[in-house]
């Protein structure tokens, strides 16, 4: 199956439906595309249309789809049963919670260095994720094969980091500073501002409650 023939915005909603679809009792074999749709308010063919090209079952005419064999589609499109190493730089509060969060290995990525200039920090551990001193950084990511690249430091010190993390193997970052990363076209970036997601969410809060004023 092409994963590449899918919109970006197909593939923010396949978590999604994968969420829910694992929320659903044992006793639930079969689902249809409407009624994942209903359950999540979302428009019922972009629903199948996600779907269809998400997983090679395909849906059965009024069966829908059988909710194992979706799921198990949807994490293999998704690359959830393919583990792929990370390594983090930053282990402040936010880095301390990314590195205590569980969920990441069920998503098929498993951080398994972090690193910081702290002397109090380094040598400790956070889970099972043990905190190196950030000169270290290359000899122990390239002992790890990671790929993964996790920043959550300042902004002023985040491009210097990420360069250090392209020298060393690192094919994709997750960008969690608020700098504007320059990379090679080669390398896959993703940036989760908060500021951005915050605004986003002030900005339907206010539209909403102007409507209820109305």
């Amino acid at each position: 199956m092409d994963k590449t023939n899918i919109s970006k915005p197909s593939l923010r909603r396949l978590p999604v439906y994968l969420s829910y679809l694992k929320t659903l009792p044992p006793s639930t074999r079969t689902i249809s595309a409407t009624a994942v749709a209903a359950a999540l308010g979302l428009n019922e063919v972009q629903v199948r249309k996600d779907l269809s090209a998400a997983s090679s079952s395909g849906g059965r005419p009024k069966m829908g789809y059988a909710v194992e064999e979706l799921i198990a589609d949807l994490e293999d499109f998704l690359g959830y049963r393919s583990t792929k190493e990370a390594v983090l730089i930053g282990v402040g509060r936010l880095g301390g919670a990314l590195l205590s969060f569980k969920g990441f290995e069920e998503c098929g990525m498993r951080i398994v260095a972090a690193f910081d200039n702290d002397p109090t920090k380094i040598g400790g551990r956070i889970g099972d994720v043990h905190i190196y001193d950030i000169r270290d950084f290359p000899a122990v990511c390239q002992q790890q094969g990671a790929r993964i690249g996790i920043l959550t430091t300042s902004p002023e010190h985040a491009q210097m980091l990420c360069d250090l993390m392209l020298q060393n193997g690192i094919l994709a970052i997750w960008n969690f500073s608020t700098a504007h990363l320059e990379v090679p076209e080669n390398i896959i970036i993703h940036n989760e501002n908060l500021a951005v997601s915050l605004a986003m969410i002030s900005h339907d809060l206010e539209e909403m409650m102007g409507k209820q004023k109305q």
